[in-house]
């Protein structure tokens, strides 16, 4: 059975910068760990429907440098060093990286089509009109 899967990301984590990848199994390996708390009820939390615990955050995260190719080991020690001071960071970058793992067409570069501009006359975004040039009646 073929499975897709994203390239994951990039992110600095403990000074360095990590690639970071969640699979089918490490989701697997984090539900079996924390059952019957799955994954979802994890995206949940960290979308702001509940609050969730660090272990969660931190095994989803750790979970994720395994899955960029990181040792388990290693993975598990980067991530422990971190003080909890880090925790609300971490936080923050797991919703990024389930985010990624969900809904991979968010983290794709948009690709410009052929003639499109920006909105506006200017190119700014600003969609109000250019003014009366200096030398009109007006």
């Amino acid at each position: 059975m073929a499975i897709a899967r994203t390239d994951g990301y990039e992110e600095e984590i403990g000074g360095v910068r990590r690639r970071f990848l969640l699979r089918n199994g490490d989701i697997e390996r984090f539900e079996v760990q924390h059952a019957p708390f799955g994954i979802f009820e994890l995206w949940d939390q960290l979308c702001g429907r509940g609050a969730p615990q660090v272990r969660h955050v931190r095994d989803i995260l750790a979970l994720a440098l395994v899955g960029g190719g990181m040792p388990d080991r290693l993975a598990d020690e980067v991530i422990a060093a971190l003080p909890p001071s880090e925790n609300m960071t971490l936080r923050a970058m797991a919703l990024r990286v389930l985010g990624v793992t969900f809904l991979p067409e968010l983290a794709a570069p948009s690709k410009k089509k052929a003639g499109s501009r920006k909105a506006g006359a200017n190119g700014s975004g600003d969609m109000t009109p250019p003014g009366a040039s200096e030398t009109s009646a007006v």
